[in-house]
C-alpha cells in the first residue's frame, strides 16, 4: 500500500515488484484500502465522526486558535465530452484539474479538515465557503489572495491596480506569509506521495480515497525523508 501511494505504479508493475500477479496485486490494494479507512482517520473532523459528543466541544477549542487553509490542484484525466470539460478546466493551471483543500492548526499540529475531488474550476473561496458550516461562527483562518473576499478570512492585501503597495502593505503582507508557510509545507510534505502529483488512474472515488489516505498517513507517521519537508517535519514532532 505504501510503495502504491509513494510511487503511484501500475498495478501490473507492482505484481512484477512483488512477484505476484497483476490480480493479486489489485486485490492486496483494495484490501489495505477498506483497512485503512477504517481505522486511519484523515483529519481531525473525520476522526469526530465516531465521537459526536465531542464536536461542539472541539469547535469552541479552535476558535481559541486561527486555522490555516489552503488548496492545491493536479492534473486529471479531460472527461469525455466538451460539457463535462467545463467543470474541470483550471483557468490557473491551463489543464483539466481536481482540487483539494487542508485546513491545519498549527497550535495543536493537527490537519482539522481536508476536502478533495472538486472541480477544477471551483475557487478556492467557494471550497471553503462550503466548509465554513462546520466551524463555529467565530472562527477565524488565514489564507492567501485566493481566498479574498471570506469575511472570516485574514488574506494579504492585493496590488492596487494603478498603484503599488505602501511599505506597510508590503511588510503585512510578507509577516502573513511567513505565518502561512506551515501549511505550504504540508502540502509539499504530502506531495511526496506521487499519487497526489499525477493523474488519477482510477475512477473517480477511488482516485480521491488515495489522497485521503495520503493524508492520513502523513498524520499518524509525522515523518518525512525529503530535505525541503524538514521544516514540517520538526514542527509535527
Amino acid at each position: 500500500m505504501l510503495v502504491y501511494l509513494r510511487h503511484y505504479p501500475t498495478f501490473q508493475l507492482l505484481g512484477i515488484m512483488f512477484e505476484i500477479s497483476e490480480s493479486s496485486a489489485h486485490n492486496i490494494f483494495n484490501y489495505w484500502q477498506s483497512l485503512f479507512g477504517e481505522n486511519l482517520p484523515a483529519s481531525l473532523f473525520e476522526q469526530l465522526k465516531k465521537l459526536p459528543e465531542e464536536i461542539e466541544k472541539v469547535k469552541e477549542e479552535l476558535i481559541q486558535h486561527e486555522l490555516i487553509v489552503d488548496a492545491t490542484e493536479q492534473p486529471v484525466e479531460r472527461p469525455l465530452g466538451q460539457e463535462a470539460q467545463k467543470p474541470y478546466y483550471s483557468g490557473k493551471q491551463k489543464r483539466h484539474t481536481s482540487k483539494s483543500q487542508i485546513i491545519i492548526c498549527p497550535k495543536i499540529k493537527e490537519i482539522v479538515d481536508v476536502v478533495i475531488g472538486e472541480i477544477g474550476s471551483k475557487s478556492d473561496v467557494q471550497i471553503l465557503h462550503q466548509r465554513l458550516a462546520k466551524f463555529h461562527q467565530e472562527q477565524g483562518f488565514l489564507g492567501d489572495k485566493a481566498y479574498e473576499g471570506e469575511f472570516q478570512l485574514t488574506t494579504p492585501k492585493k496590488k492596487p491596480k494603478g498603484r503599488e503597495l505602501s511599505k506597510e502593505e508590503k511588510e503585512r503582507n510578507s509577516w502573513l506569509s511567513s505565518r502561512r508557510v506551515v501549511v505550504e509545507h504540508m502540502i509539499r510534505l504530502l506531495k511526496v506521495f506521487k499519487v497526489m502529483q499525477e493523474k488519477f488512474r482510477l475512477r473517480k472515488g477511488t482516485g480521491q480515497w488515495e489522497v485521503l489516505e495520503a493524508c492520513k498517513w502523513r498524520k499518524e507517521n509525522r515523518t518525512s525523508d525529503t530535505k525541503e519537508c524538514r521544516y514540517v517535519r520538526n514542527w509535527l514532532i
